[in-house]
């Protein structure tokens, strides 16, 4: 049994009620989760099973493998609550979805760029590309932008493009429509204010760093 990825159905559920389908030490898998495991660039989500801390989520193939804290109860076939560290995954999501619209104006705007990585905490986002000269110097188009669509408060669709192999898009009607399997918003005014920040990571190479700015 392949694990129900409550996340995409609904990314603002922050607890369910699982049954264990399987136990391997430190290391078990449930029928259905709210914990997003790391992909794509997106920082897993800190939560706990049955009280138990995830140490760890790893996503493989369409399954997902929770490490637990040590010395853990858990036997195949328990009922158990999964809750996530709902201020953590909402941070996520805002910065994915930053990230996500910055990514796709560069590409737009500007000659389609290589990217060379990405990265999203609850803390930053970054993307990164190879880039000739100073990419601050599209700051000024990319923010003023990035506040229209925040204005506008868009809708935001995800879905799958493939069920079976759990492949999925982000759209914006008019905008772009993203191959993307992270948690995403449902509009973009939920985002907020940004700031983005210049950082050179190598000849070439150029890294742009997105944070939220609280209100």
């Amino acid at each position: 049994m392949v694990v129900k990825k409550l996340f995409w159905e609904d990314p603002y559920l922050n607890e369910t009620v699982a049954k264990v389908t399987s136990v391997n030490g430190d290391t078990i898998t449930i029928d259905r989760t709210v914990a997003f495991a790391f992909s794509g660039g997106q920082q897993s989500d800190s939560g706990t099973i049955a009280g138990y801390e995830i140490v760890k989520a790893e996503k493989v193939g369409t399954e997902i493998y929770y490490t637990m804290e040590q010395n853990h109860c858990m036997s195949v076939g328990d009922a158990v609550k999964v809750k996530i560290d709902w201020d953590k995954r909402y941070k996520l999501m805002k910065l994915h979805f930053a990230a996500e619209l910055v990514l796709e104006l560069v590409y737009q705007d500007f000659n389609k760029p290589e990217k060379i990585g990405a990265n999203i905490t609850s803390d930053k986002a970054r993307v990164d590309f190879f880039w000739n000269g100073n990419i601050s110097e599209t700051f000024p188009a990319l923010e003023s932008k990035i506040k229209t669509m925040v204005d506008l408060d868009l809708p935001i669709i995800s879905e799958y493009i493939d069920i079976e192999c759990e492949r999925r898009y982000w759209k914006i009607d008019g905008f772009a429509k993203v191959d993307c399997g992270g948690t995403h918003l449902r509009r973009t005014g939920e985002i907020g204010r940004l700031s983005l920040k210049r950082n050179n990571i190598g000849k070439g190479k150029e890294r742009i760093e997105i944070y939220l700015i609280s209100e």
